[in-house]
């Protein structure tokens, strides 16, 4: 015991102990399921239960319990180390993605930030901030990648963060000052504190939706729409046009939602930002242009030039989303003045992280399809009627894609589809409605869950979420009104234009 209980402390870290219970409790139980029940429903029991640690984020990072959840299905045979590998390689552009994209938007933290705390100063009406907030994040994902344009909302969040809880702390410069520590903070601040939290949570969520509204509506917009893409034989235009129908409707919609939830401040919705944090930013901005040196300026400069570059290349796509983000990262520092290993070491804390949760994540998807467990779904609603299959499509999709990877999702239906046009058993007109189905399926109902869009989950991971209090269950919660709204106006357009 005096040797166990070192080792029982050190489990899961300081997360509580109902919880080390709880992970200990599955890790015992699902070798039992599987011996008992066999793999199906063991498949769907880990599928649970991973996505229990996602929902429990803010107690241990998923990383760790879904990480010992992924390492046991390998172990118990629910798929193997070389089907993980064709899902890694499969998503190869994500990871490439994830690992330079978003080290590249650190390091035009200071170009954004300033650009933001302008249109944050500069718009004082919260309902316009928010429109403008899911309309850019909408036509920026339509045209570069939905997890870059996050990563950039997560960037200014953060920035205005840091500004408001230096300030109010007076600890900043302070050695071990650290920004998820609120003993600092005069009482009188607390209140001001959390109403701008909220503000903050509202405004990542409205442009988290955004990367789906916009998302959806191109080829590029999201990884499953370019596999839908080349299945069919669609290019870009024939692409936009043909998803039109749908996207245009949801995009309006949407940006309807968003006003509706500022002025009603359903759903946690509508907080606005205190004056004392308006203060404190426009000292910041005031401060920040008085003190920037000429080096500081040129920084700018090259930032700007670089956000030039990575526009043009992802709009081009002159390469994969990950090597244009490598190319960021080398004009930024080389002519930055930065040039240790230590300051370049710290762009990649963020994204590194979440792309080792997305390797294990892509485990959990290889014992799905290992374990065929979307295939009685499939099977069920290509043996209904042919006018009924497109909104069945629409809902098979969009509730599978809440609980698993949408690319995933939109993989194994296209491919069915595709078997079926091949086997001469639906036309080729049918074909392309259900590929619109499939498409805006995985694209839109998906926003009701972290476990649907990479974007959702790279939000909920990340470091702003602990700090502005955004769990899962909050995410859920404010992603409601957005998913019922998408997916029922979503459902009607692709049955109407069926």
């Amino acid at each position: 015991m005096t040797l166990l209980r070192p080792f029982l402390a050190n489990f899961l870290g300081n997360a509580p102990v109902w919880y080390k219970q709880t992970i200990a409790l599955f890790l015992v139980l699902n070798p039992l399921v599987l011996w008992f029940f066999g793999p199906a429903l063991t498949g769907w029991l880990i599928v649970a239960e991973f996505i229990f640690t996602l929902a429990m984020a803010l107690k241990c990072y998923p990383l760790l319990p879904g990480g010992l959840l992924a390492i046991e299905a390998l172990a118990m045979g629910l798929t193997s180390v070389d089907a993980l590998y064709v899902e890694v390689a499969r998503n190869l552009p994500v990871i490439l993605l994830l690992m330079f994209m978003v080290a590249g938007i650190f390091f035009m933290k200071d170009l954004l930030l300033l650009i933001f705390t302008r249109i944050l100063l500069g718009v004082r009406s919260k309902t316009r901030i928010s429109l403008l907030f899911c309309g850019a994040a909408a036509v920026l994902s339509a045209f570069l990648d939905a997890l870059t344009v996050t990563a950039v909302i997560i960037a200014v969040a953060m920035g205005f963060y840091a500004v408001y809880h230096k300030a109010a702390s007076q600890q900043g410069a302070k050695e071990g000052y650290a920004l998820d520590h609120d003993g600092h903070i005069a009482e009188a601040s607390h209140n001001d504190l959390s109403q701008f939290r909220a503000f903050l949570r509202s405004l990542l969520m409205h442009g988290a939706v955004g990367t789906a509204l916009g998302g959806v509506a191109t080829m590029v917009g999201e990884p499953q729409n370019l596999l839908v893409a080349k299945t069919v034989g669609w290019d870009f235009s024939q692409f936009f046009l043909q998803m039109l129908h749908v996207s245009l409707p949801v995009l309006v919609a949407g940006l309807i939602t968003t006003l509706v939830l500022e002025k009603t401040h359903w759903f946690g919705y509508g907080a606005r930002l205190p004056l004392s944090v308006r203060k404190i930013l426009e000292e910041f901005s005031e401060e920040e242009a008085r003190n920037r040196t000429p080096e500081e300026c040129a920084s700018l400069w090259v930032q700007g030039v670089a956000a030039l570059a990575l526009v043009a290349g992802l709009a081009f796509h002159v390469a994969e989303v990950g090597f244009v983000g490598l190319l960021i990262i080398i004009l930024i520092t080389a002519f930055s003045g930065i040039n240790d290993e230590h300051r370049i070491g710290k762009a990649f804390q963020e994204s590194l992280p979440f792309t080792s949760l997305l390797v294990v994540f892509f485990t959990i998807v290889a014992v799905i399809h290992e374990q065929h467990l979307f295939r009685p779904v499939i099977e069920f609603v290509l043996a209904q009627p042919i006018p009924q299959q497109p909104g069945l499509f629409f809902v098979a999709n969009g509730l599978l894609s809440m609980i698993s990877d949408n690319v995933f999702v939109a993989t194994v239906y296209i491919t069915e589809i595709r078997q079926a046009l091949d086997a001469g058993a639906i036309s080729r007109d049918h074909f392309e409605t259900l590929a619109v189905a499939i498409n805006t399926g995985t694209n839109l109902p998906s926003v009701a869950t972290p476990n649907g869009q990479a974007a959702f989950l790279f939000l909920l991971t990340s470091a702003i979420a602990p700090l502005v209090r955004l769990s899962y269950g909050r995410m859920v919660y404010m992603a409601l009104p957005y998913t019922l709204v998408l997916g029922s106006v979503g459902l009607t357009a692709v049955i109407m234009g069926s």
